[in-house]
């Protein structure tokens, strides 16, 4: 071939490809176009009235929610996604304690009383009417932690069977920035409290209280104060041998400091002494007694589950992902008592939606099948997401990705976008491909510190070892830059986060950035169905092993 054609061959070859994308980008137009600021506001206005009742599990406003979610999606022309319903029921059980419970420490003839919810909040996870500790001798162990794999053992050389553990939020990495222990400023799953309370419930002790400090925690009292009036929601665990301790509580660092004192210990010291490794868990003389009485309801509640079938390898799936539940109401409240819930996540829900009506308008359905599926129970501890992670209806090794959408931006249009768990796995290639079409850069989260891949449902269907993101909001303002963006998050979330005040704002909030974040959120699903590949975790990542094992 002589140099000419040899030119002219290869360069037909690249038009061919040209041509072959701008094709591809042309035949999505319509469907990425269809994505707008109405549809969302029409679904955000539904979702998060107060008809909707803050849309708590097991009330009216779950059965309002979930039918309005299955009537959209069969107007939307999607088939159920559960045989032939399109609800998974997710078993639960309801407590509701007596908020005149009184959290009692006692030593050496000295008592305090602590105060439910301004001092103290407590549960139970047992599911029973009554659940006490009576002079449960209080052990402090540090960050509560046992990890082999950096060395760490907080409860080596203590026996804490039936008694009550005292223990700090987060983990040492956040607390000396050290890049050398645990991930330094970004939290482990070891930092989040609900690992706490497994772990302290593995080593035998009755009561497990965390100490709440607002940054660690990377969120004020307030929250724990709201999120433990009235009900607690818990996977019905009656017919499995899960260990449990009998209470789990919250104190205020002020009441943490008046605790060490009463003890005769300097709450500073003991809490710099926690973050060497070798620490040794501290008895403090101190005896706590608590009696909850609790009304216990168990019922089912419910994920919905709607299919949009693949054009030729239909058994494999790509799931999107977004909790539709909230609060609900707190009639103790004066004022306005409904938690709408309407950032938090009436906006994620209603994308599942704009993104099933975009899917639809497509020339062809996409190769492989998507799964929308609305989760219940996510504000009580991911619930539903776990329940279809040990329960999927689709098998989880032909399932191809994860992708969670938790609260839309509401600020505008962003230069960036976050993906909380960049690094972790393949899908951060997608995600770059999306974005670039946007003329957007990938960035890892702002506010490692925070844990936010341990909060929300994503994290359910990576401790199974599936590949999940959790696509979040951008933080470079086109116009008003990373600073005034973060600014505004951090007042949102003082101001607003899992209070009544969450509402929908549609005269204040700019729905721009939240188009173009849904388009972006399409266009890396699309990228994913029409693909043969399965992407994995990448090397390191704790989730790769379980992947490797479901995929032989």
């Amino acid at each position: 071939m002589s140099k000419k054609r040899y030119i002219l061959f290869f360069g037909s070859i690249i038009i061919v490809f040209i041509l072959f994308g701008c094709s591809q980008k042309s035949n999505i137009s319509p469907a990425l176009n269809s994505i707008d600021a109405d549809g969302l506001k029409k679904h955000i206005a539904v979702l998060a009235s107060d008809d909707f009742q803050g849309r708590a599990p097991l009330t009216e406003g779950e059965e309002k929610t979930i039918h309005y979610l299955k009537k959209e999606f069969e107007n939307i022309g999607l088939k159920p996604g559960n045989g032939n319903s399109f609800f998974q029921e997710v078993p639960v059980v309801e407590t509701t304690i007596d908020p005149k419970a009184r959290l009692t420490i006692k030593v050496k003839g000295k008592q305090l009383e602590l105060k439910f919810p301004t001092e103290y909040v407590a549960t139970t996870a047992q599911s029973r009417e009554k659940v006490s500790i009576k002079n449960s001798e209080i052990v402090f162990v540090g960050y509560g932690i046992v990890a082999p794999e950096y060395d760490w053992d907080d409860y080596a050389d203590v026996d804490v069977n039936g008694k009550t553990v005292l223990i700090l939020v987060n983990d040492p990495g956040f607390a000396t920035k050290d890049e050398s222990l645990f991930k330094g400023n970004a939290m482990t799953y070891y930092g989040r409290w609900t690992y706490k309370y497994e772990e302290a419930a593995r080593q035998g002790a009755e009561c497990a209280i965390v100490i709440h400090e607002t940054e660690p925690a990377a969120y004020p009292w307030s929250v724990l104060e709201n999120g433990h009036i009235g009900s607690q929601f818990y996977p019905d665990q009656k017919d499995q041998n899960v260990p449990l301790c009998k209470i789990h509580a919250w104190i205020t660092v002020e009441t943490a400091r008046t605790l060490f004192g009463m003890a005769g210990l300097d709450y500073k010291a003991q809490k710099r002494a926690s973050l060497r490794r070798g620490f040794k868990a501290v008895p403090m003389s101190l005896k706590a007694s608590l009696n909850l009485n609790n009304s216990v309801r168990f019922g089912k509640t419910n994920n919905v589950v709607a299919l949009l079938p693949g054009s030729e390898r239909a058994d494999e799936t790509v799931i999107y992902t977004a909790h539709w539940d909230h609060f609900g109401v707190n009639p103790d409240l004066e004022g306005d008592n409904i938690f709408n819930g309407a950032v938090d996540n009436a906006t994620g829900t209603a994308a599942l939606l704009e993104l099933a009506e975009a899917f639809t308008m497509l020339p062809q359905p996409p190769r492989r099948s998507i799964i929308f599926l609305p989760v219940t129970a996510e504000e009580q501890g991911l619930l539903g997401s776990a329940y279809y992670a040990n329960h999927p209806i689709y098998p989880v090794e032909k399932t191809v990705a994860v992708i969670n959408i938790d609260a839309l931006n509401t600020l505008g249009e962003m230069k960036d976008i976050t993906v909380i768990g960049y690094g972790y796995s393949e899908l951060d290639d997608f995600v770059s491909e999306a974005a670039g079409d946007q003329d957007r850069t990938v960035n890892p989260d702002p506010t490692p510190q925070k844990g936010s891949y341990f909060r929300s449902d994503h994290f359910s269907f990576a401790k199974v070892g599936i590949p999940a993101i959790y696509i979040a909001k951008g933080v470079d303002h086109v116009e008003k830059g990373k600073e005034w963006t973060l600014e505004q998050r951090e007042k949102w979330v003082k101001e607003h986060y899992h209070k009544p005040s969450d509402n929908y704002e549609p005269d204040v909030w700019n729905f721009d950035g939240m188009v173009q974040d849904v388009r972006l959120f399409f266009r890396t699903g699309y990228l994913l169905a029409m693909d043969d590949t399965f992407p994995n975790w990448h090397e390191g990542t704790e989730f790769r092993a379980k992947r490797v094992e479901m995929m032989k």
